[in-house]
């Protein structure tokens, strides 16, 4: 950056400088009023025509920054906060690629500035591309440590040397327990092994030793997020709004974290108001089209959708949000236009799978089954890529679960737990009908239908400890509880929860489908709340589910034999529920749901306690938001088009059918299982 002259005015203008500085977060207005008196005693110097810039920016004039920096920076070829001012108002006009150039341009003339790596982070987050961003927020991370051992610490993280970065960082913090920049960088090694519980444990501790370290309160606000701890999110995200009041990668977060627990009159107008300073991120018009689609408003999104694919032609994600919708038809256009993306040499493994399940859609939309099977198998086996995935640890968990849940544990434990008869528990396989029930509850005035909630699995892990699968605790570290622990547990989920409720009515729902695996505890410690379990025929809900790409989780769900085999499972959990604990888990089978509403949402409501009323069959007219996949087909009558559907794919489903074994046979009923948890009728 040049320097001003060295004239008798100097002091006088550098403190002008230095005020101005200080006023660009609190007041941009003045910090640009301050540059352009500086400048009118010094005509044309480069701080403050920097400062003005900014400034301007700062007010959300994008374009007179522009026009003020671009010729800044052709002087100024080697200056670092040119070209970072620079790619900031790029980016607030939505001309992502020249933002990106000159961020890391910024990056490449001053590799020990954090700030400008982490502006290049948050361009390519918002951008899209999380891998890159990754990366540059690593080497913000190596910019900002001295220490010798952090910097080596710091080179194995930039270079995903994950197990070398944590040793080193452990043996470091041994030494000095209050580095907060190792605390911070061990922090981002539990994040990116998916450690998040670890990972927020560590930028909380970071930030409990020094408050005003923002880059790790940007990482425990994206951590929380992550986790669905949305009221502890939007606080620290508050907190950083405070000191980045135009952040578009804040405003875009806080958005989305609003969306996520239902509050629209404040998300929308807040994604709108970033897409007015960044109208041109196909990643936000995205992440709007979710937004709308969860309000209802169904052409918007789809209007949002198209304007991300238009701004990025081989955005997958994008295309599988259109496919998403379920009633949405592509054009021969756009199936055109998806096969050329997929042949793109530059194409990332996210587009290419999301692009193959939209794909799927279309082709099976127009009837061409064999094409519509070959790209959802792509997409599953593109996906399965991302992550392990062990059947027979998922068999033994379901056993230990049998095995520990039994009529004696029951017996004993009656009467503990908190009585608060609130929730209402839909469980079952992923796209087995589950949405369309709690549509119908939630139809009903006493009914407040909320969102697939992760809170009764976060106490699971609570109560297993850091370990999963064969190596947790759960659920045999139930014995060791209270009667007085189980009630805490159960007032800690109510707790937990009360952020979703928007209303004042008696009864909320938790449709989180995986919550069939802890039927046991929830009965432990909510012992009045209800259980409801959405049960669909083998094929049809496991083809249902092969051909959904699942934001998270849903692992099983990806290959043919491993679905069957957790259909099973659950089949088998829940047949030994029904005979520990009869008449506790309600059971809609969707076929005679279909066939015979009215008798089914009777049958529903008097298991709820609820009287019937007339709205839960017009359950299609209620326009309250819905998250799952299965939007837009509850905004509709019940149809059976979709009962068979199964049956046009039938000959490519030969390993799923092997799977499922005598849990086809049986349905809707269950094998008559014996104790060892096989069918009666098999033998060894």
């Amino acid at each position: 950056m040049a320097t001003v002259s060295t004239t008798e005015k100097s002091a006088p203008v550098d403190e002008a400088l230095a005020h101005a500085e200080r006023l660009l977060r609190a007041d941009p207005g003045l910090a640009g009023a301050q540059a352009r008196e500086i400048l009118k005693v010094v005509p044309g110097h480069p701080v403050a025509r920097v400062i003005l810039g900014a400034a301007q920016r700062g007010c959300g004039d994008n374009i007179g920054a522009l026009a003020l920096l671009q010729p800044l920076a052709r002087e100024q070829p080697n200056a670092p906060a040119v070209h970072i001012e620079l790619g900031l108002a790029l980016a607030g006009l939505g001309r992502s690629r020249e933002a990106l150039d000159a961020l890391a341009h910024a990056s490449r003339l001053q590799p020990a500035s954090a700030d400008a790596w982490r502006m290049l982070g948050d361009e390519l987050l918002a951008a899209g591309d999380g891998a890159a961003a990754s990366q540059a927020y690593a080497q913000q991370i190596q910019a900002s440590v001295h220490e010798p051992a952090l910097i080596e610490a710091a080179r194995a993280l930039c270079e995903d040397r994950l197990a070398i970065a944590e040793r080193l960082l452990k043996a470091h913090l041994m030494k000095a327990p209050s580095d907060v920049a190792a605390i911070r960088m061990l922090g981002e090694v539990a994040a990116r092994l998916g450690r998040s519980e670890d990972a927020e444990m560590l930028f909380a501790r970071a930030l409990e030793l020094e408050p005003g370290f923002t880059a790790a309160r940007h990482n425990y606000a994206t951590m929380l997020h992550r986790q669905n701890k949305s009221a502890a999110a939007l606080e620290q995200i508050d907190k950083l709004l405070a000191s980045e009041a135009s952040s578009p990668t804040l405003l875009n977060l806080r958005a989305a974290i609003l969306s996520r627990i239902g509050d629209f009159d404040q998300a929308l107008p807040l994604f709108e108001a970033v897409l007015k300073q960044a109208p041109k991120h196909p990643k936000i018009w995205m992440s709007y089209g979710h937004a709308l689609k969860t309000a209802g408003r169904l052409e918007d999104s789809i209007s949002a959708y198209r304007q991300s694919i238009a701004l990025a032609p081989a955005f997958g994600e994008a295309y599988w949000s259109l496919a998403n919708l379920k009633t949405f038809r592509f054009t021969d256009a756009d199936i055109t236009a998806m096969q050329t993306a997929l042949k793109r040499d530059d194409l990332t493994g996210e587009d290419n799978y999301h692009l193959h399940y939209a794909l799927g859609k279309a082709y099976e939309d127009g009837r061409e089954y064999a094409q519509s099977f070959h790209h959802y198998d792509a997409g599953a086996r593109s996906r399965r890529r991302d992550f392990k995935y062990d059947a027979d640890e998922r068999t033994a968990t379901m056993r230990r679960a049998k095995a520990f849940f039994n009529t004696d544990l029951f017996k004993a434990r009656a009467g503990q737990g908190a009585s608060a008869p609130d929730p209402i528990f839909i469980v079952g396989l992923p796209r087995a009908g589950s949405t369309l029930i709690e549509q119908i509850l939630a139809s009903h005035s006493q009914v407040e239908g909320t969102m697939e909630l992760s809170d009764m699995g976060a106490i699971v892990r609570k109560i297993g400890g850091k370990g999963a699968g064969a190596s947790s605790k759960y659920p045999e570290a139930l014995a060791e509880l209270s009667g007085a622990d189980l009630r805490l547990l159960g007032e800690s989920y109510l707790d937990a929860t009360r952020i979703q409720r928007r209303t004042s009515k008696a009864y909320f729902i938790d449709k989180m489908p995986n919550n069939f695996q802890h039927i046991g505890l929830i009965h432990l410690i909510l012992p009045n709340a209800k259980i409801i379990d959405a049960r669909r025929h083998p094929m049809a809900g496991c083809f249902a589910a092969f051909k959904q790409h699942f934001a998270r989780g849903q692992h099983f769900s990806y290959e043919l034999t491993d679905l069957g085999r957790y259909y099973a499972d659950y089949v088998e959990l829940l047949a030994h529920f029904d005979r520990v604990l009869p008449g506790r888990v309600h059971r809609v089978i969707y076929e005679r749901m279909v066939e015979d509403t009215e008798a089914e949402v009777r049958r529903l409501l008097g298991y709820c306690g609820l009287p019937f009323e007339a709205g839960c069959l017009r359950f299609y007219e209620n326009d309250r938001a819905v998250r799952t996949p299965s939007s837009e087909q509850v905004r509709q009558p019940i149809f059976s088009d979709a009962v068979d559907q199964w049956r046009c794919y039938e000959p490519w489903l030969g390993p799923l059918r092997s799977a499922l074994g005598p849990v086809l046979e049986a349905y809707p009923a269950a094998p008559d299982y014996d104790g060892l948890g096989k069918p009666a009728d098999q033998g060894e």
